[in-house]
């Protein structure tokens, strides 16, 4: 019996890290060949998905700002990287066989549609796969409040976080080897300790609007359609 989403819509939360691979800098087009096979197969499990995608592979904004940039200029040049991955991630889904749409919050009309919360929605229900970028549109704020600004607009059911490591530890698990996984946090022990998985905005925002989040590894593939086939991976915050 084919599996199918326990979801009928979420957003997908991309670090634009997770497209450069080894490499760090740049999009690698290897990995974003991996992640777009996983979108597929997730695709086929009939569930409605948002996307949004950093830029820090390319540039970022708040790394600029502490080294003298004014932070507002630095920020729209980081929301001009994701638009950048936005229409790599695009190429690479349409070329094995989705039909996709990238919204930025910026309005550059030749390359791409302007944010419109109804039409992103109208996308969705055909089954169109969309891509937000520009992060909010706003300088000071990061793409992961802008995943929680996009799933609360377009009535997401989860935000997928997706991440280098298995998802939410007790401390570094590069550095520690004995760090603990958290199977399920609550937003307020994210927020009291700390925990770097989204920045404290996205974290408020969504406990606020009762909206889950589960961070994953990425680089496990088939992780995407493990989260949306209800299986126990990564970490929970509700």
């Amino acid at each position: 019996m084919k599996k199918k989403s326990i979801y009928q819509r979420v957003l997908l939360k991309l670090s634009g890290e997770a497209l450069a691979g080894e490499a760090k800098t740049g999009i690698s087009t290897s990995v974003i060949n991996r992640i777009a096979d996983d979108i597929v197969e997730a695709n086929n499990l009939g569930v409605q998905l948002g996307i949004v995608i950093g830029g820090g592979n390319i540039f970022r904004g708040v790394a600029a700002s502490a080294q003298g940039m004014d932070r507002a200029s630095s920020d729209y040049m980081g929301m001009l990287a994701t638009c950048i991955n936005a229409l790599a991630l695009q190429d690479a889904l349409e070329k094995k066989g989705l039909e996709t749409r990238v919204q930025t919050a910026i309005a550059m009309a030749e390359i791409a549609e302007p944010y419109i919360r109804r039409k992103a929605i109208r996308h969705l229900e055909k089954n169109r796969i969309v891509i937000f970028a520009g992060g909010t549109g706003n300088p000071f704020f990061t793409t992961d409040t802008a995943a929680t600004l996009r799933a609360m607009e377009i009535n997401a059911e989860i935000i997928m976080k997706a991440t280098k490591v298995e998802g939410i530890y007790d401390k570094d698990p590069v550095q520690h080897r004995d760090a603990e996984l958290f199977s399920e946090l609550s937003y307020i022990e994210v927020l009291n300790r700390g925990l770097a998985v989204m920045d404290s905005t996205a974290i408020s925002l969504s406990m606020d609007n009762k909206l889950p989040i589960v961070t994953f590894n990425l680089n496990r593939k088939g992780n995407i359609s493990r989260v949306l086939v209800g299986e126990k991976i990564g970490t929970v915050i509700k």
